[in-house]
């Protein structure tokens, strides 16, 4: 692991792995090309993320490609997580054009500018799938928090996670219904992806707590910005867990208690329930 200004390098062992193969199979210059493109794709991720004030923690070099590690915590806004999510594939199309120019002023040829342009569209595409961590996932993710709650943004946006990569598995082992060799590569990508967002399927009650944690100062935000209160309407024997659980992430709510006559018998600000939230917590 390498540091640099607070952000840390790193690269999974599986990457090590393959980019040794390649010195056995005699692809090293192409294993290192890929390397470079999915860095600058990175690096795109973090320069943006920096650019709106997030914490980028760690560029990570996977088996599949990178991930940049920030420390948002669920408090960025719709706009600057999709912005954020398609700085990696601008960064794919910068160098397509790149490549293009390059080859028009004769410093490559047209078999290496066709290779680096078809790594750069299958790189950007792919991190177009909607699956997380990928860009495609994030940014379904972040439309998804328009509409419903954070709490089942994370659970809808974990499962649809896992259902693709079961299909990606599903369709790497296809070929051996016709007795044909499987696509390893793509059965390894797959067994990855469901392994990490299983992981942090189960992690949900956590990352939930990291977005509460950040509730309080966005909601005194909120308020300052004169932003219109979002109404959530519960019955007085509702859990607190359960109101919580309804908060929309940009949202910011007055929570109407009804009595079993339906009649208001109270009117809290979101701030009230995020304290009693962690006061409970803090006693569990």
């Amino acid at each position: 692991m390498i540091k640099w200004r607070g952000t840390s390098f790193s690269v999974h062992p599986l990457f090590i792995m393959i980019m040794l193969a390649s010195l056995l199979t005699g692809h090293v210059i192409e294993m290192i090309t890929l390397f470079g493109i999915v860095l600058i794709h990175e690096l795109g991720h973090a320069a943006a993320a920096t650019i709106f004030g997030w914490k980028v923690q760690e560029i990570k070099l996977l088996p599949f490609g990178g991930v940049a590690v920030t420390d948002e915590g669920g408090s960025a806004p719709c706009h600057e997580e999709i912005i954020v999510a398609l700085a990696g594939p601008v960064q794919n199309l910068l160098m397509i054009g790149a490549a293009y120019g390059l080859h028009m002023l004769g410093f490559w040829s047209e078999a290496w500018t066709e290779y680096f342009v078809q790594a750069n569209v299958m790189i950007a595409l792919f991190n177009m799938l909607p699956v997380l961590p990928l860009d495609g996932g994030r940014i379904v993710q972040a439309l998804c928090s328009l509409f419903v709650s954070y709490h089942r943004t994370l659970i809808w946006c974990g499962r649809i996670s896992m259902t693709f990569s079961l299909f990606m598995i599903g369709f790497a082992l296809m070929p051996l219904y016709y007795r044909e060799p499987i696509h390893l590569n793509l059965l390894i990508i797959g067994i990855f992806l469901i392994y990490a967002n299983w992981t942090d399927y189960r992690n949900v009650p956590y990352r939930f707590v990291r977005f509460m944690t950040n509730r309080d100062r966005l909601s005194l935000l909120r308020m300052k910005q004169g932003t219109i209160a979002y109404p959530i309407v519960v019955g007085s024997e509702q859990p607190l867990g359960g109101v919580v659980r309804l908060f929309m992430k940009s949202k910011y709510h007055l929570i109407y208690v009804l009595n079993d006559r339906g009649k208001i018998v109270a009117v809290l600000p979101e701030q009230r329930l995020v304290d009693s939230y962690f006061a409970n917590f803090m006693v569990k």
